[in-house]
Formats: structure tokens, C-alpha cells, sequence
């Protein structure tokens, strides 16, 4: 369990420094509550919005959480984060905070291994290859190390700072915070948004609302479109929700195969009266959430459309780009085997506003959000980007601001991951738990919570006084969360074991989590005791690792495929087939172990591929199965074997070396970590060439090779090698160390 302290002394003259700094004004809180919240605003918000602000804080007290209101002329993120800390300290400790207007933006550097999946090159402009990250202000074990302020004028709030390779390698919340910084555009005027939604919170926390109505999206593409990820998950949905599942109550699965342009489903169950919930999963971007592809179609007519307006629009994106229209109609002819016919219309204006309209309607646009009056007061938008909140306009900005009865929406700033755990803890809702508690628990770098954090369905009072007072002071109490455990519930449960883990020593806690892995009925508590265990990394894991492959629930065989691939071992290639022919029908199961299958040692793999599938006579495709696999080794085989010819050769170009070290990140080759190695140890190598293999490195911190990229690191550390060289070798080596530690 992470501790920030601070002496009675120290803290005394913290706070009066903070107080001194660029004039802030600290109102503390009216009422005594056994954690704290805090309103930090910019001055200029605060005086245009005082009375809505007061209200919105008194709201939040009224709900017995004391709050604190904090303006100032913010200059810079450290400010924030001082105050937050010293706050934190104090006998009624800050459970979360909220930050209103025009508050600095961290802009995270040197740690994409904290996201889920962003991994894109730093050499791209910073602005675009950095992480907007309220973990900056959440998570105070977090050591980041300033670099600058963005010069340019529209970027005047963006503040950079690299992760310090003396931090904490992994997040784990002691706050919870938010944003209440609307989306504009065409001159809008950001505060007077602020002001009409602080006063549609206020007259939505006068009302107690149960949670017993919610609706799950799937979008087109996600998760390779497998059917039984998402009956997994409706399933594990029914054991962490029953009661939404009892008559009088709804749930509604809502999926892109259901309709061409599945948005107008979507919007219409959005703004029906009585609905609480919308969990929203699908790909997306800034402005977008992807919800449709082209139609599916077996028929000529609907697939022939289909062909036909996928060349139009390569058509128009070439005009666009200002290629060669003629050529490029040309390779289509060629590669497609289609005729001109087919293209003839591309430029034609009422086509161009067909397909334009056509497209409009396949995903969730601004507008639609901006214009329609959503009923659901709390929306979870599981997809990439649409939670940009460090730009002027971003998509999921305008559920909670807008004119409706929004209150909270759960985003990503960057990419993210698909395999992500869907629904983790989200039971915890139906409790009267806090956004802001249940978020602390499954944040990576990129999440965010976009409105107010404080919200909560209704619950059990006393109940719900219970839980989040437990969770916002980090309650230590084992003796708590062992009678949580006894609760029949799945999702108090599963929040018993992420304590437990984290306040028993090992040797009382393991044979627990592997107890209730085998023993439990509830998805949701096996998956929490699968990646607890995990972070123990010890035999009742590996136990609990080899029986995953068989679990009813999908997500957990797609887990067990992750970490079999992340260790590489030889010891779980016969596990990776025996998965692979035992769950053909799970398509994202089956995505996950082809790419991995080249990860791990060709010849075992061939040889697991023989006996297992070739020499099968209970297989009636064994030789086509087996020939497709033996290619996917094959690939991965001649893959490794041009890299490391690649990384190693001197005389080819530094930028090449670069760009093969780094597909080490995405592509975990185990068996190219002793070219890494290498690489990171001979001196001749560059300075960059070494640091770059040294990040590389820092994406196996499950390799079973681990140990030797730890002593690698300690090697380095203790050599006369360039301190920037050093400073990577540190921070790869306490990942290796830390990640156990999660």
C-alpha cells in the first residue's frame, strides 16, 4: 500500500506556502466527514461562476462529503500537486478532486508502458506523442521530472514531464480526480457551460437514483467482432448485476449487427426516460464514435454497393490528396478485377451526398450528442480518444456538457487498448459507489472522468457510507474487507481481494486468491483473483495460469493468452495449442494466440503443432490448421532472424536500427531479448541506440528472461557507461522489480 506523509510541521508550512502562491484562496470545508473533496478552479472561472460553484460545493456536502473550494491563478501542474498531496495528509483525508476551467495539463512523457496500448514514437510532435494524464495530479508516488511548457499559443496549458526512472513503475491511485472543462467551438463561451451544468448537478444530486436500468453497446470491429466476447461479458454483466436482470428493471445489449446505422438505436435508448447507464464500447476518435461498418451482406446487390462505395471514396481520397485519380482508379481495376463502371459516379454531386450522408449515419457524430437530450446520467465511452480533453473540441465532452440530464462520462484521452477487462468493477455502481472511487481502480494513464466525480446511484446508505469511506481513506483494516468478502456479491467480492492483496503478506493472501479462483461461480471474482495472483507471480498463480485456459468466461481465456505470451517460457507452448484447438469459436481467443504463437520458441511450437494437431486423427482439418500455423511460426521465425541481423549490423543506418529495436514494444519476442542485451552492453553502440534497446527491454517485465534484463540493467548502472544511458537502465530495471508490485 503506497503512503504520502507529512509531519504536523511540514504541513502547516506547506499549506501556507500553496497559500501564498499566486494568491490562492483556500475555503475549507463546513462539514466534518471522514474524507475530503476538493474544488480546484482558475480565478477567472471562480469569479464568473462563484454562486454556481457554492451551490455545486454544497451539494457535494450535503451528501457528507466536506469540500473544499481552491482558486487561484494556476501557473503551473506542481502547484496542484503540492496542494493536493498536503490535503491528502490531513486527518480528514482528500479522497478525490475535481478540476473546474482552465487548469494546467500534464502532457506524460516516457511512459506509455502505463497506458493500455498507446505506443507511438516520440519523435513526433510532442504535442501529439505525449499522454494528457490527470495521474499527475492523482497518483502522488509518481515521480515526474519537468521538461516545458508548450510555446505555443493554443497550447500555452500544456506542461511536459518525463516519468522519473526513480518513481514507482505501475499507478496506483491515492486520489480520484476529473475535469469539468467543457468542449467549444465557434467562439462558445466555455464558462457559461460550466455555469449550466454545475446547475443541472445540483438539482440531480437532490434526487436519489437506484441503479436499474443500463444499456451495453458493442461497435463494429471491436475485439475482432467476436460473438462470445461479448456474451462473456454479458454474462459476467448478469453476475455482477442481478438485480438489473429482475422484472421491472432493464438491461439491453444493443449491437452494430443489429442495424445498418445502430446510432438512432442507440441515441433513442440515450434519451429514454428512466435510464440510468450506458456502457458504450467500440473504436473511436476524437470526434467519433465508430459504431458501424459496411453493411454485412451475403447477397450480390448489398455486397456490389458495398465494393462501390469503397472505391468512391478511394476515388475522392486521392483528388483529396492531389494523387494521380486515373492512376489509382487503374491499380483498382487491376487488383480488384473491376471495370470503370463502377467508379463513374464518384464525382458526382448527388452520389458524393449520398455517401456522405451514408457515412454520417454509421457512427455517433458531435452533433448528435450536442442535440440530443441524454437521460442517462453516468456514460462509459470504452473506446479510443474520445476523451481528448486537452483539445478545444472532443466528443465525450458533450454528454455531461450539454443541455441534458448528463452528469458524468467515463473516456480515454489517447488509444486504447481493445482487451481491456470490460465492466471491471462496475457492480460497485449499484452500491452508491462513488465514479470517482470506482474509477481509482481500473485507470490506466489515458482514463478520465469528464464531469462529476462525486456522483452516485443510490444504495444502501449505510452501506455506501461504509464502502467509500473505506476505499477514499485506503482502509488498512483486513478485518473489514475479509466480512466484504462473506457479502454475496460479485463486484464486493472482487474489491475485498484487490485489498486484501494489497494489506496481506503473501503468504496468507495466495492460497486465498487460488481458493476463491476455483471456488467462485462469480466471472468477476475469478478474473480479480487471476491478475492479483499475477502480480505474485508464484506457484498458486502458475496453477491458477494453466487452469485459465479452460474458464467458461471468455475474458479470462483471452487473459491467460496475454500472460502466456508475455512470459514466453517453453513450459506453456503445449497450453497455447491445446487453447487453440479447444476454443476455435472465440475469435478474438483465437486473434491473440496466432500473433503470440511466434513469440515463443519456433521449434517447440512446430514440434507441439505435430503431435497435437498433424498426428490428431480426431481432427478432421488437422493438415489445413496445421499448415497455417506452421506459417505463423515460419513468419515470426524469419521476422526475428531480419531483426537481429538488423539491430546488430553497424554498417545499416542508426534510424533503421532504431525503428527494428522499437517493434520490440508491440511484438514480444523472447528470444530476441539476448540481441537486446547485447546490444544494450556494447559500448560501441550509440548512446540512443542503447537507450532505445534499453525501453525496448522495459515491455518484458513477465519475460521469463527477466532476470537477465535485470542484471543486464544492474551491469550498466555500475559501468562508466553516459548517464543518460544509466538513467534508462534504472528505470527498466525497477519496471522489472516494480511490476510485481502493481
Amino acid at each position: 500500500m503506497k503512503h504520502t506523509t507529512f509531519t504536523g510541521l511540514s504541513l502547516a508550512l506547506s499549506l501556507l506556502a500553496v497559500k501564498q502562491l499566486h494568491a490562492q484562496s483556500i475555503q475549507e470545508p463546513t462539514v466534518k466527514s471522514p474524507t475530503s473533496f476538493a474544488i480546484i478552479v482558475d480565478q477567472h472561472t471562480y469569479d464568473q461562476a462563484k454562486p454556481e460553484i457554492d451551490a455545486y460545493r454544497a451539494a457535494v456536502e450535503k451528501d457528507g462529503l466536506g469540500t473544499y473550494i481552491i482558486s487561484s491563478q494556476w501557473a503551473k501542474p506542481d502547484e496542484i500537486r503540492t496542494l493536493l498531496k498536503s490535503l491528502y495528509a490531513k486527518k480528514q483525508p482528500l479522497e478525490g478532486t475535481v478540476l473546474i476551467g482552465d487548469i494546467p495539463i500534464p502532457m506524460l512523457r516516457d511512459a506509455q508502458f502505463l497506458t493500455s496500448a498507446f505506443k507511438m514514437s516520440q519523435n513526433i510532435r510532442w504535442d501529439k506523442s505525449s499522454v494528457p494524464s490527470d495521474r499527475y495530479y492523482d497518483d502522488f508516488d509518481l515521480q515526474f521530472d519537468f521538461i516545458k511548457q508548450d510555446t505555443a499559443k493554443s497550447r500555452s496549458n500544456y506542461f511536459y514531464y518525463s516519468l522519473s526512472a526513480a518513481s514507482p513503475q505501475y499507478i496506483q491511485m491515492d486520489i480520484y480526480s476529473a475535469r469539468i472543462k467543457p468542449p467549444v467551438e465557434n467562439g462558445e463561451d466555455p464558462i457559461a457551460k460550466i455555469k449550466a451544468y454545475l446547475k443541472k448537478v445540483v438539482q440531480q444530486k437532490a434526487q436519489a437514483n437506484p441503479l436499474n436500468d443500463m444499456i451495453a453497446s458493442t461497435g463494429h470491429g471491436y475485439n475482432s467482432n467476436s460473438v462470445n466476447a461479448t456474451i462473456g461479458d454479458a454474462l459476467a454483466l448478469r453476475s455482477q448485476m442481478p438485480a438489473l436482470f429482475l422484472p421491472g428493471n432493464s438491461v439491453k445489449f444493443i449491437n452494430f449487427r443489429s442495424d445498418n446505422f445502430i446510432k438512432f438505436n442507440i441515441l433513442n435508448e440515450l434519451k429514454r426516460e428512466g435510464v440510468d447507464f450506458a456502457y458504450m464500447t467500440g473504436h473511436g476518435t476524437a470526434t467519433l464514435q465508430l459504431l458501424n461498418g459496411y453493411p454485412l451482406a451475403s447477397n450480390p446487390q448489398p455486397s456490389m454497393e458495398n465494393v462501390a462505395r469503397y472505391l468512391r471514396s478511394k476515388l475522392r481520397s486521392a483528388e483529396e490528396d492531389g494523387r494521380d485519380v486515373e492512376a489509382v482508379k487503374k491499380s483498382f481495376m487491376e487488383s480488384l478485377g473491376v471495370n470503370e463502371k463502377w467508379m463513374l459516379d464518384a464525382f458526382d454531386p448527388k452520389s458524393i451526398a449520398a455517401d456522405s450522408l451514408f457515412n454520417d449515419d454509421m457512427d455517433m457524430q458531435i452533433h448528435d450528442i450536442k442535440d440530443a437530450h441524454i437521460k442517462a446520467p453516468l456514460v462509459y465511452l470504452n473506446s479510443c480518444l474520445t476523451g481528448s480533453f486537452h483539445l478545444p473540441n472532443y466528443l465525450a465532452g458533450y454528454y455531461p456538457f450539454s443541455d441534458n440530464d448528463n452528469i458524468a462520462a467515463v473516456a480515454n484521452s489517447v488509444g486504447v487498448l481493445q482487451d481491456l477487462w470490460p465492466g471491471e468493477l462496475m457492480g460497485l455502481l449499484q452500491h452508491g459507489v462513488r465514479v470517482g472511487n470506482w474509477m481509482k481502480h481500473m485507470a490506466y494513464l489515458e482514463t478520465h472522468i469528464l464531469g462529476d466525480p462525486t456522483f452516485h446511484f443510490a444504495g444502501k446508505a449505510d452501506q455506501r457510507l461504509k464502502i467509500n469511506t473505506a476505499i477514499g481513506s485506503h482502509d488498512r483494516n483486513a478485518g473489514y474487507w475479509r466480512t466484504l468478502l462473506k457479502e454475496n456479491d460479485a463486484d464486493l467480492q472482487a474489491l475485498a481481494l484487490v485489498y486484501l492483496s494489497r494489506i496481506l503478506p503473501e503468504k496468507e493472501v495466495s492460497p486465498l486468491l487460488k481458493e476463491y479462483y476455483f471456488k467462485s461461480a462469480f466471472e468477476t471474482v475469478r478474473t480479480q483473483a487471476f491478475i492479483q495472483l499475477r502480480q505474485l507471480e508464484n506457484p498458486d498463480y502458475f496453477e491458477v495460469l494453466h487452469a485459465a485456459k479452460s474458464d467458461s468466461y471468455e475474458f479470462i481465456r483471452r487473459s491467460a493468452v496475454y500472460d502466456l505470451a508475455e512470459f514466453g517460457g517453453n513450459d506453456f507452448v503445449k497450453d497455447m495449442i491445446q487453447l487453440y484447438l479447444s476454443d476455435p469459436h472465440s475469435e478474438r481467443v483465437g486473434y491473440r494466440l496466432r500473433t503470440s504463437l511466434s513469440f515463443m520458441e519456433p521449434a517447440l511450437v512446430k514440434q507441439e503443432i505435430d503431435r497435437q494437431i498433424r498426428q490428431n486423427p480426431g481432427l478432421s482439418n488437422a493438415k489445413l490448421l496445421a499448415d497455417k500455423l506452421d506459417q505463423i511460426v515460419l513468419s515470426g521465425e524469419k521476422t526475428t532472424q531480419t531483426l537481429t541481423k538488423k539491430i546488430l549490423d553497424k554498417e545499416e543506418k542508426e534510424k533503421e536500427r532504431l525503428n527494428d529495436i522499437r517493434t520490440m514494444r508491440l511484438y514480444r519476442y523472447h528470444r530476441m531479448v539476448p540481441v537486446l542485451i547485447e546490444t544494450v552492453l556494447d559500448k560501441s553502440n550509440s548512446a540512443d541506440i542503447r537507450i532505445t534497446a534499453l525501453e525496448a527491454l522495459s515491455w518484458f517485465p513477465l519475460s521469463y528472461q527477466r532476470r537477465a534484463i535485470y542484471d543486464a540493467c544492474e551491469q550498466i548502472i555500475k559501468s562508466d557507461a553516459p548517464e543518460t544511458v544509466k538513467y534508462q537502465s534504472l528505470k527498466t530495471k525497477n519496471i522489472m522489480e516494480g511490476y510485481s508490485k502493481k
